[in-house]
């Protein structure tokens, strides 16, 4: 399997059709989709395959135990961008470069405590109308994708 374009984590994700989608965008735009664990479904949801149609078996897909065991697997210096409401810097397709790890949060919690830590000045978020208190976890990653390899 050739190199991933990027690296898409989802952090303990709780619906399956939200993932369902983001393997389909990860499978047809050549990403590598990182699924840490514990996610809040079975991996052979109904659900999840309907989202993901026949792409999944085609999916460049790593699954982690938890957050410490894909931690382990980072490699030295990767680029790495945490996507979440919490990020005081708006996402910008130019500062992220080919590989980069784009790390988004469960549904209903986000990203825990220690992935904020472990990556400070790291979190980058979606410019939305301020009302809103978030986007949909499958639409996040999909415009993020999208900005980056349309650039």
């Amino acid at each position: 399997m050739p190199e991933p374009r990027y690296h898409v984590v989802l952090v303990r994700p709780d619906i399956a059709g939200n993932t369902g989608n983001v393997g389909r965008s990860c499978m047809a735009l050549g990403c590598r989709l990182h699924l840490v664990h514990p996610l809040g479904y079975r991996i052979t949801d109904a659900n999840l395959k309907r989202a993901g149609m026949d792409y999944w078996p085609l999916l460049d897909l790593k699954e982690h135990d938890d957050v410490d065991s894909w931690l382990a697997t980072l490699p030295e210096g990767a680029a790495v961008f945490l996507m979440s409401t919490k990020g005081l810097q708006d996402f910008s397709a130019q500062e992220v470069p080919p590989g980069a790890f784009l790390v988004f949060g469960s549904e209903s919690a986000g990203l825990p405590e220690a992935v904020f830590q472990a990556f400070p000045g790291r979190a980058r978020r979606i410019p939305m109308d301020e009302r809103a208190r978030s986007l949909n976890l499958s639409s996040s990653v999909a415009m993020a994708l999208g900005s980056l390899t349309l650039k």
